[in-house]
């Protein structure tokens, strides 16, 4: 008998707290929240954007879309968001079906509990 074995893919969501302040402390309060306000929604529909090209494989449009990430991703202090974009980018590359399929999934979990992380920071503040 083989035996079967469940990976769980809990990740935990990182934001940069640096480079959040420094945000807030170039552009005040309400200057940074906004940034981060439009940055979420956008990172948010280019993921929901990134999962539909994926599907209808549409892979040079899911390349220009995770790249724009990785720039969205760095400004609000996503860093892990950043590297799993740029890495999703890379297999894209390298053309490597399989690769591209987990780095996607990886990608579309961190963002998604990245977002959720500083949702639950700017209920805080």
């Amino acid at each position: 008998m083989t035996s079967i074995r469940q990976l769980i893919q809990d990740e935990p969501a990182s934001l940069d707290h640096d480079q959040l302040g420094a945000l807030y402390t170039q552009l005040g309060a309400l200057g940074a929240e906004d940034v981060v306000r439009r940055a979420m929604e956008e990172l948010a529909l280019r993921l929901s954007h990134a999962e539909r090209q994926y599907r209808q494989n549409d892979l040079a449009e899911l390349r220009k879309g995770v790249r724009s990430l990785v720039a969205i991703a760095e400004q609000i202090g996503m860093q892990k968001v950043a590297l799993v974009a740029a890495d999703v980018r890379k297999t894209i590359d390298q053309n490597d079906d399989v690769a591209i399929a987990a780095t996607l999934a990886r990608l579309l979990r961190v963002g998604e509990r990245s977002l959720t992380a500083i949702w639950d920071l700017q209920d805080q503040v």
